[in-house]
This record gives C-alpha cells, sequence and structure tokens, in this order.
C-alpha cells in the first residue's frame, strides 16, 4: 500500500534524481545493520585465520616481559616494560582495527555510498517524541524487526547447536590430550563455529538489505503533484515556455526577415553602422513626402553582410554607433525611421549627400535623444 502525503495524496511515483540527492544531503541514505554485522564477523574470522602467523612472535615478546639480565635493569624496567605494553597494544590495534574500518567503508559503499551530511547531525525534536516512538515501536517496520530478531535467534541458536554438536567428540578429547592438541583442536572448531554463524547472518543480511531498501525507497517516493511541481522547477511552468517558444519564433522570424532584406540594399542611400555589431540600411528620395524608411537591418554576421554588400554597390557608409544602435532597436524593416530620430538622420544624410557630391565637410557630431541611447544588448544608457 503506497504511503500518504501531508496533503493525502498518495506517494505512488519513483523518487527523481534531485529527490535522492536532496535526501543525501539530510542524511537519508540506504543502510543495513545486519549487513555491517555480517561483514564484520567475517572479517574477524579471517584476521583469527592468520593469527598462527603471528602468534609465535607475539608468544616471544610476551616472554621477555619476565626477562631481567641485571640487577642494574630493575630501576628502568617499570618505564621500558610500560613502553612496551603500548607498543604491543598499538600494533595488535593496528592488526585489528584497520581491517575492521576499511570492510565497514567498503560495506556503506556497497549498500548506500558514503554520505557525509551535515544537516544529520542537527537536533530533531521529533527523536525524542514519546508519542512518535509508541508509533515507530507498533509499526509495520517495528513488526518486521521483531521478526528480524526472532528469526535471528531462531537461526544462530539453531545452527550453533548443529555446528556443536558435530563437533562434540572431539571437544570431549581435549581433556584427554595435550594443549597442543586443544590448541590445535579449538583452532579448526572456532572457524568452524563462525563460519556456521555467517551462514545464518548471510541470510538475515540479505532480508534485512532488501527490506531496508523497499523501505528506503517508499519513503522517497513522490506524488503526482511533487512530480508536476518538481518538474516546473527544473524545466520552467508551461507558461513560461510558452513565452520562450515565442520569443525564439519571433527572433528565427526577424532573423529571417532580415535575411531576405540584404537583398533589398543595392537599393540604399545610406548604411548606417557601429560599426561593426549593427547596420542599418537607409533609402530616402530627396523631394519626396515622407521619412527615410529602413530597407535592411541587423546585427553580427548579417550587419557585416549588410556592409560588404554596400561596398559592392558602392554605397555610402555612415559609422555612428550611437544612431545605429537607434535606428535598430526603434525601427522595423520596411518602416519609416522614428519621429525622434529625424533631426539625427536628416544632419547624417545631409552630410553623405555632400561627401558624395565631392564637397569637403567636417564629420557632423549626432546628438541621439537620452531616451534613445542604446548600448549593445537594447538597454537604456543611463
Amino acid at each position: 500500500m503506497a504511503e500518504e502525503s501531508q496533503d493525502g495524496q498518495d506517494k505512488t511515483e519513483e523518487p527523481s534524481q534531485r529527490k535522492i540527492d536532496k535526501a543525501k544531503e539530510d542524511g537519508q541514505v540506504l543502510q543495513s545493520k545486519e549487513m555491517f554485522v555480517f561483514t564484520s564477523i567475517a572479517m574477524g574470522l579471517i584476521i583469527f585465520l592468520f593469527i598462527p602467523q603471528v602468534a609465535l612472535p607475539g608468544m616471544n615478546e610476551w616472554g621477555k616481559f619476565f626477562q631481567i639480565e641485571s640487577k642494574e635493569q630493575l630501576y628502568n624496567l617499570p618505564y621500558s616494560r610500560l613502553y612496551q605494553v603500548f607498543e604491543i597494544i598499538i600494533i595488535i590495534a593496528l592488526f585489528v582495527g584497520i581491517p575492521l574500518m576499511v570492510v565497514s567503508l567498503l560495506t556503506q559503499m556497497a549498500v548506500g555510498g558514503i554520505n557525509f551530511a551535515p544537516k544529520a547531525a542537527t537536533f530533531k525534536g521529533n527523536k525524542i517524541n514519546p508519542i512518535k516512538g509508541l508509533k515507530r515501536i507498533f509499526s509495520v517496520k517495528g513488526l518486521v524487526e521483531l521478526g528480524k530478531s526472532i528469526l535471528k535467534v531462531v537461526l544462530l541458536v539453531g545452527l550453533s547447536t548443529i555446528a556443536i554438536y558435530i563437533m562434540l567428540p572431539q571437544l570431549l578429547m581435549i581433556s584427554h590430550g595435550t594443549l597442543n592438541s586443544a590448541l590445535e583442536i579449538m583452532y579448526y572448531a572456532f572457524p568452524f563455529l563462525i563460519g556456521t554463524l555467517l551462514a545464518a547472518l548471510a541470510i538475515i543480511a540479505a532480508i534485512d538489505y532488501f527490506w531496508q531498501r523497499h523501505v528506503h525507497i517508499e519513503q522517497l517516493k513522490m506524488t503526482k503533484q511533487e512530480v508536476k511541481d518538481e518538474h516546473k522547477q527544473t524545466d520552467g511552468s508551461p507558461e513560461v515556455k510558452a513565452k520562450i517558444r515565442r520569443m525564439q519564433m519571433e527572433k528565427s522570424r526577424e532573423s529571417s526577415k532580415q535575411r531576405e532584406a540584404l537583398e533589398n540594399v543595392s537599393n540604399a542611400t545610406a548604411v548606417i553602422t557601429n560599426p561593426t555589431h549593427f547596420a542599418v540600411a537607409l533609402k530616402y528620395n530627396p523631394g519626396e513626402i515622407g521619412a527615410p524608411t529602413i530597407i535592411a537591418m541587423g546585427q553580427g554576421a548579417i550587419a557585416r553582410q549588410i556592409m560588404e554588400r554596400a561596398n559592392e554597390h558602392k554605397i555610402t557608409i555612415f559609422r555612428s554607433p550611437l544612431l545605429a544602435r537607434a535606428l535598430y532597436f526603434t525601427g522595423e524593416i520596411g518602416n519609416e525611421i522614428s519621429d525622434k530620430l529625424y533631426n539625427a538622420v536628416a544632419i547624417a544624410l545631409a552630410y553623405i549627400y555632400r561627401i558624395e557630391q565631392g564637397q569637403t565637410a567636417e564629420e557632423p557630431d549626432i546628438t541621439i535623444p537620452d531616451e534613445l541611447t542604446f548600448d549593445e544588448f537594447g538597454n537604456i544608457e543611463k
């Protein structure tokens, strides 16, 4: 049965990667205590099997504690022996501790991965809530934990009894043999017993792993509304996406219109440039009614093509960054220029006309209204 969220909706959808990553940040990762127990005891058995390799050197070191070579050595004996004891303790700790630490890390990596989550260390008041504690005890999870404990006791006790019954004839002979034979019997009997217990622990660990994995996934499952909300957060709401598509289509149509207008550059009176980022081709016939008309304009690559065609048809190119940007951002191909730019364009065309007539003229200083002084991105400069 699917869990319910706080708003009453069933959590039926598989968790997204974003939900899984968020859970890791909160310290919620897959864990299995029984798997740790199994791998730790297995590593302990492996360490035990290597004890004979270090037993003889260890006994030799232990025997040195009781050797006194001279009377003078008695004064320094406590300090030297204490140093040797610490040295042996450290060696034993490293011999046992490092393999256990490594196997613990490898177990967590295999089960749920290594995860450092500072949020998990913060205090949570609901952890000490007695009512919620009782709910956890009498929940399905509590019943499963009780079942695992009963299964663990039954399997461990049962298999231990069987193993001891099998080894009983050898164990009864220990009192009739030497110390050496007794140690040999124990060396083989103890791994056999632990190996039998490991078989039971392997079954329990497998059951616990798959159960914990099931619970972990169920806790991370999402409602249909949560999936929709996350989709909106990652990919944007449908309204925003529709607006973006409209803007993209408008930009595409504008670029297509600008490319088609390149054919009209040959009919231009002049081209106003930025000098390379923007280019606007104007057409104006003196004596006709109406303002100059924009017959082609573009930015970037299209601007360069406009200037190339203007040079091919010997059309004058006038460089005025402010005027070029103002014409580009306020005008449209096929329409007349903005009435606020009449004066600036008239000054530019008059200068171009005198130059084309072979007259000497000083390049004019074009003034643009403050509300039409755009930067390269179409923003009004302040």
